[in-house]
């Protein structure tokens, strides 16, 4: 098996080989994935971090020889990531900068310098996590209070556009909690909690439509606890919302029936993770 290393800040994986098909997610620097095929200048791969698959432009990633996928992976166990939504990386080469997002994950990092495959960066300590936080409301909200604002992108998992479950992976990415990738595949990891009551800061909460039946189990959005009162999540921007037993209740929604708001999500379930996206 082929591997291949993206050494952009942001790579976009596609539904189809062009530059106008759906983006199903993003790769961040120094993500690795599996080579499936080729066609002309795109290449589809299938990502280490969640098994996403889709088409990346050939362009963006740089294949690996065996020693270089091996020695990269190690250097990636355990390692440091950007905490802050955006900072700056500088080459060790030629002194050009390179803009990291949160959640990327820093191969050899020690003391503000990390290195890949011969190149060495060196970065603001201060927007680095060396050891994952610890899951508490107010560190929870420190970690997302920045990200706040963030447009609603389709695919996207950075600070400048994201979507629901984008945001929530790259959130719990920096508590040392690995997730799939999309809302409905997040849903099946973890331990279910059985009630809002029961719920605590960090249990991922997911939601159907309101227009959807609440009866029924298809899940098109989460969202992450600040508490049992306090929702953040991505729908057409980051923002913190009310919830309760219900779903999500909105005052940005209003209209001549409902002046004070409306609710937007119905409550489907809610799952509590530990580092490695399993129960804890």
């Amino acid at each position: 098996m082929v591997r291949a290393v993206a050494l952009h800040s942001i790579v976009p994986l596609r539904s189809h080989p062009a530059e106008d098909a759906e983006q199903l997610t993003q790769m961040l620097f120094a993500e690795t994935c599996d080579i499936i095929s080729e066609k002309c200048r795109w290449k589809q791969v299938k990502l280490h971090l969640d098994g996403q698959q889709g088409w990346v432009d050939s362009k963006m990633v740089s294949t690996l020889s065996e020693d270089e996928y091996n020695a990269l992976e190690h250097s990636l166990a355990g390692a440091a990531c950007v905490r802050l939504p955006m900072t700056y990386a500088v080459s060790g080469n030629n002194g050009q900068t390179l803009p990291l997002t949160a959640g990327t994950r820093l191969p050899n990092y020690n003391n503000g310098a990390f290195s890949m495959l011969g190149v060495t960066f060196r970065i603001d300590p201060q927007a680095v996590a060396v050891t994952t936080l610890d899951m508490s409301s107010e560190e929870l909200m420190t970690a997302v209070r920045f990200f706040l604002n963030t447009p609603y992108l389709w695919g996207g998992k950075n600070a400048l556009g994201m979507d629901c479950s984008g945001f929530s992976q790259v959130v719990m990415s920096l508590f040392g909690i690995t997730l799939p990738r999309n809302a409905s595949q997040q849903a099946r990891e973890g331990e279910e909690v059985p009630s809002l009551h029961a719920a605590q800061a960090g249990d991922l909460v997911f939601f159907n439509h309101a227009d959807v039946n609440p009866e029924q189990t298809n899940i098109s959005h989460v969202g992450i606890l600040l508490d049992r009162e306090r929702v953040v999540h991505c729908s057409g921007r980051v923002k913190v919302e009310r919830i309760d037993s219900n779903g999500i209740f909105s005052v940005e929604i209003r209209d001549f029936q409902h002046p004070d708001g409306q609710y937007t999500h119905h409550l489907a379930c809610i799952r509590r993770y530990r580092c490695g996206g399993t129960a804890r």
